[in-house]
């Protein structure tokens, strides 16, 4: 039990629909695929913490440096009393954000939202324990649909970091951008990190790494659905690929049938059969360039205010403003 205010808008039955409906429409489709949020049970999320440590994966190093070295800058820009971070708030970057926000003088409250109650208690409670001058109110929800009862005293600062939203398709991301600018009044704040274009061998290998820790973590999609739905699947059946699409200018993961086979999901009320060498996308991480980033942020009615990268020029980090 956590000893943190936990507002739940989602209980664990709202998220085994969720996926049931997921489940159904991505699997029935010409195209299979199925959404990234459904890697991260407890797994997971460990093998994408191990992601992060890898030497192909840049993006998390590279956006810590940026926060690291700019983070009391976005404190004094901000002067932010509540700081809300979409995805759960445990790890080092977070914590690069409260340490500024506090010298500052201004924090007094942290709002970490995440859809798995279990992962969100584990890490507001750290949170909690390490800053007990600071309130910490955790939302159970998800942020594409529970934006809109996000506590917090004004002005505020909305971190969505990680590049995580490179994982939308561009007009679901350009709705999601729309959905913040709604819930923050004219003057508060979005620091959003985003990936940007580079070669194509290094992105590659940022998503097939030679230890085959995200091939794990992306087979780990079909460890779920045997979990939450009962499905059968042998996840040693499919094979993870990395493809660069150069015209969207995202990286898809996906998973390709080794062989022929039909899997049974009884949670989902279905079978799905796959041809040998049949993809399922799994996952999109489309990078970014500067203009492209302010374009969107402008059309969302958010004006950057401040634009960083890493040293190589790898990651982005804005931070912008909610205009009228």
């Amino acid at each position: 039990m956590s000893d943190v205010d936990l507002d739940v808008h989602r209980s664990t039955e709202d998220v085994i629909e969720a996926l049931r409906e997921d489940v159904r429409e991505g699997l029935s489709a010409a195209r299979k695929w199925l959404p990234s949020k459904w890697f991260y049970d407890a797994r997971g999320s460990e093998l994408f913490e191990r992601i992060t440590e890898l030497p192909e994966y840049y993006p998390t190093r590279s956006e810590r440096e940026v926060l690291r070295r700019e983070a009391p800058e976005i404190a004094a820009v901000t002067g932010a009393r509540t700081l809300v971070e979409l995805g759960s708030g445990s790890s080092e970057k977070t914590r690069l954000l409260l340490d500024a926000l506090g010298a500052h003088g201004t924090l007094e409250e942290f709002v970490p939202l995440d859809v798995s109650e279990a992962a969100l208690a584990e890490a507001a409670d750290a949170i909690a324990r390490d800053y007990p001058a600071l309130t910490v109110r955790g939302v159970v929800g998800d942020f594409t649909e529970h934006l809109g009862l996000l506590p917090g005293e004004r002005p505020r600062i909305v971190a969505f970091l990680g590049g995580t939203i490179g994982n939308f398709l561009p007009t679901d991301r350009a709705k999601f951008l729309r959905s913040v600018r709604d819930v923050l009044a004219e003057g508060e704040w979005l620091l959003l990190g985003t990936d940007l274009v580079k070669d194509a061998g290094t992105l590659v290998r940022a998503y097939d790494d030679a230890q085959g820790v995200t091939a794990e973590f992306n087979r780990n999609v079909l460890r779920v659905l045997n979990e939450r739905l009962g499905a059968d699947f042998d996840p040693a059946a499919f094979e993870h690929v990395s493809h660069w699409d150069a015209e969207n200018e995202w990286i898809e993961m996906r998973l390709r049938a080794r062989a022929g086979t039909r899997v049974h999901i009884p949670g989902a009320g279905m079978e799905v059969t796959f041809a040998a060498g049949e993809y399922v996308r799994t996952e999109i991480s489309a990078k970014f360039r500067p203009e492209g980033v302010r374009a969107e942020l402008a059309d969302a009615g958010l004006a950057v205010e401040r634009w960083w990268t890493d040293a190589k020029g790898l990651f982005g980090v804005s931070l912008s403003r909610a205009v009228a």
